[in-house]
């Protein structure tokens, strides 16, 4: 219980909601824009449908596992929470990383996960509102183009 107070005030003290163009232009600097053919309205869109581009998003399901962040990275398998049992945390990070104004934990994570051979398809969301649509609305406006919509 103590674990999970801390990690809603760090998240409470450290958290971002971003604007869509902002996050965009944030994730080209940090090489997201087609990494493993996933586009930057592709992890704009994901991060939309996940998280409403809040970084100190949390959510529970129901096999006893927690989503983190904006990217909505698992603690059954990417991170770990000291709640989850059997954890394999393959990113080697606290969940509490993920929960940051700065999302560069969650970005290396987010790079992690699209390395497993699920690649972008472990991400629900972008399954059910971003696989094989029309993303150009989502980085409309930004001043910035995708290399692979």
């Amino acid at each position: 219980m103590r674990s999970l107070v801390f990690l809603l005030l760090l998240s409470l003290a450290g958290a971002k909601i971003y604007e869509r163009c902002e996050l965009a232009r944030t994730l080209k600097d940090k090489g997201m824009d087609n990494y493993r053919g996933v586009s930057l309205a592709d992890w704009v869109c994901l991060s939309t449908w996940e998280s409403s581009l809040d970084t100190s998003s949390i959510n529970h399901n129901r096999d006893g596992s927690t989503d983190y962040g904006i990217f909505q990275i698992n603690s059954r398998w990417w991170c770990e929470d000291g709640q989850t049992p059997r954890s394999k945390n393959a990113c080697g990070i606290s969940c509490s990383e993920l929960l940051t104004d700065d999302i560069s934990v969650a970005v290396t994570c987010a790079k992690r996960v699209v390395r497993d051979p699920n690649g972008v398809h472990a991400w629900v969301a972008w399954r059910l509102h971003c696989e094989g649509r029309d993303l150009t609305p989502y980085l409309a406006g930004c001043g910035l183009a995708s290399t692979n919509l």
